[in-house]
């Protein structure tokens, strides 16, 4: 099972996630993307080997698919506005309120695999980074493809002491694709219209 040390960690980088979204960031591609799947890829290495019933893989594939459908769900209810041409995220009520939903089923489920089998309770509470991963990279699509829909620019990385943002030609393409669907598509220009009113 993830050490205390470890969870008290992984707590306190959330906690700073949550801290920053909650004031409000401009959308950064590559923390929104490459970071999950490093935290994925981690977590993934932490439980390969370690389930080995059917019991436990069960619970860490459910555990996931959870994370996955709480992460789109916070991708939903993220604020995004622009502000000096580029995207801006915040997180509102409802997107801190499913973080600790998501990690109170994440903490229930590793305790109730360890009441029915204290055996296969290591397996999935080595699974952490691997759910939180999954679901902050559900998270970051879903408002990534928001933003893109509504045609504010993402930035790849932001520009430290006083640099230019770092772009990414990709994303710019797919957010000028987004944009003409939009216009073409009355369906969607409905539910851009929905969107900005939130």
């Amino acid at each position: 099972m993830s050490g205390p040390v470890e969870i008290v960690l992984i707590l306190a980088a959330v906690g700073y996630l949550l801290i920053r979204r909650v004031l409000g960031e401009p959308a950064q591609a590559k923390r929104m993307l490459v970071l999950p799947v490093v935290l994925s890829l981690i977590g993934l290495s932490d439980v390969s080997g370690e389930v080995k019933t059917p019991l436990s893989l069960l619970f860490l594939v459910a555990t996931a698919a959870i994370s996955v459908v709480l992460g789109a769900l916070r991708g939903a209810s993220v604020r995004i506005s622009q502000r000096d041409g580029l995207a801006f995220i915040r997180y509102t009520g409802a997107t801190v309120l499913l973080w600790v939903v998501n990690l109170g089923i994440k903490f229930g489920a590793n305790l109730a695999l360890g009441a029915i089998d204290p055996q296969d309770a290591g397996a999935v509470g080595n699974s952490l980074l691997l759910t939180l991963g999954l679901g902050i990279l559900a998270e970051g699509l879903v408002v990534l493809y928001r933003a893109l829909r509504h045609d504010h620019q993402v930035i790849w990385t932001q520009g430290r002491d006083g640099a230019p943002h770092q772009m990414s030609p990709f994303l710019d393409n797919l957010r000028h694709s987004l944009a003409n669907r939009t216009e073409n598509d009355p369906a969607a220009q409905w539910n851009t219209r929905s969107d900005h009113r939130r």
